[in-house]
């Protein structure tokens, strides 16, 4: 079985147990899996020198709408929030068709590579034209991540007063039995899987109480987690107050939305009692402070939610309110808003990298990644910490987060390299970005 060696790092970030930081570390791959961490190590297959780097698990990324890396910076909605922002955005959306969903999941795969990222979910809720899931699957197929897709839905267009455009919703039952297709035909329970499927009803306000219920039992039945929005800004806990009675947490409560099979997206409103609810209940966060910040939406309370034991990652979400899709960039933004609400000493950059990377994993139920230990999957990545961005630093570890690279060296996936020397080696990023660029401006036209 080939076999490959990261020598001599200046310090290899283990994200075990004890958060070991190994200062000279190795890590020894063999096929797909960590053989071995630590000092000295010795291999006949390739040996990656690591000097002037620090090693991380593979960056995790729990929330993303990659279809959106082909709707940027579009000034409609540019300044709005939430819900003027996605009525602006939804008559774009309702343009695209396999294509565009291919395309441009691929170049949010590869963007997320280029910032250290080994395993991404993907929330795509919309499938106008004949696109399905399958176009995403395909995409990080080629790009070469470990891929978490989740089949989500709008049912509830604004003729029911639903958000969406009645063009952009789809029949309940179709959507179920959509979602046994695609889980049957990808989804992988086994270690190492690279493609897992989950069911992820967009929203409280884009789809019924019965499909929330619905697909939470079907979620069961099939073994796979469940996803959604949730408690995202101050228009969302009013609609759910009016709508339903009672706050998103009751709401999610309520509907079988709750458990170690479940994260939710942004929660930037939890209050006090939703937060123990999450805790008593193993339920999930993908913190998402980019985007929050973006929409104005508020900062999610993570210091709260990781003192309390809630599982909480970071996402990136989507590339139409975020607008980037550079994970170790949101880690940083993750720490400086707790440190705004709370001070300096609220939230450190290691507590922030391990948002990026364990807690990412054990949100989306992967606990064969998110760290470097003997039998986990082989999911690394290389920072040079040699150059311009950590010039003077006193601690490498921090100065991922606090002033970079922002950019990986080296990205290793079930042990084969997706970037090399900062380049993608699985696609041919230019001509990608090329059709990109055609298929924005085709629909600006």
């Amino acid at each position: 079985m080939q076999e490959t060696l990261i020598k001599g790092a200046d310090v290899v970030v283990t994200m075990d147990g004890a958060r070991r930081e190994i200062a000279g570390g190795d890590v020894l791959i063999r096929g797909g899996v960590i053989a071995g961490v630590g000092q000295g190590l010795a291999t006949q297959g390739e040996v990656i020198s690591a000097r002037g780097c620090v090693v991380t698990p593979g960056l995790v990324n729990t929330h993303h709408h990659l279809y959106q890396t082909l709707t940027r910076a579009v000034p409609a909605g540019q300044d709005a929030l939430l819900f003027g922002w996605l009525k602006a955005l939804y008559p774009i959306w309702a343009r695209f068709g396999p294509e565009e969903m291919f395309i441009s999941a691929q170049v949010g795969l590869a963007e997320l590579a280029l910032s250290g990222c080994a395993l991404t979910s993907d929330h795509l809720y919309l499938f106008p034209n004949g696109a399905r899931l399958d176009d995403t699957i395909a995409a990080a197929g080629a790009v070469g991540l470990r891929f978490h897709p989740t089949r989500g839905a709008m049912s509830i267009g604004t003729s029911a007063g639903g958000l969406p455009p009645d063009s952009l919703v789809e029949n309940e039952a179709a959507i179920l039995n959509d979602c046994i297709r695609v889980i049957d035909a990808f989804h992988d329970r086994a270690d190492g899987a690279m493609v897992r499927v989950g069911i992820a009803p967009c929203s409280p306000f884009s789809v019924s109480r019965n499909l929330m219920r619905d697909a939470a039992l079907l979620a069961r039945d099939k073994g796979v987690m469940l996803h959604t929005h949730l408690a995202e800004n101050d228009e969302d806990i009013a609609y759910s107050l009016a709508q339903f009675g009672c706050r998103p947490g009751q709401y999610a409560e309520d509907l079988g939305w709750t458990g170690a099979d479940v994260w939710h997206a942004h929660c930037v409103k939890l209050d006090a009692s939703e937060i123990d609810l999450f805790a008593r209940t193993g339920t999930g966060v993908a913190h998402c402070p980019c985007s929050n910040c973006r929409l104005g939406s508020g900062v999610a309370p993570v210091r709260a939610l990781r003192n309390a034991g809630v599982k909480v990652g970071l996402g990136v979400d989507g590339s139409a309110s975020n607008d980037a899709g550079n994970l170790i960039a949101e880690a940083r933004q993750a720490m400086l808003l707790q440190r705004v609400m709370f001070g300096a000493d609220a939230f450190s950059a290691r507590a922030a990298l391990e948002l990026a990377t364990i807690g990412g994993a054990q949100v989306l139920g992967r606990s064969d990644c998110g760290s470097i230990e003997v039998g986990k999957r082989a999911d690394i990545a290389i920072w040079d910490v040699s150059g311009v961005e950590a010039a003077g630093t006193w601690d490498a570890v921090a100065a991922l987060i606090l002033c970079g690279p922002t950019r990986v060296r080296d990205l290793i996936v079930e042990g084969r390299r997706v970037v090399r020397a900062g380049q993608m080696v699985t696609i041919d990023l230019a001509g990608v970005v090329e059709r990109q660029n055609q298929l924005a401006a085709r629909l600006t036209g």
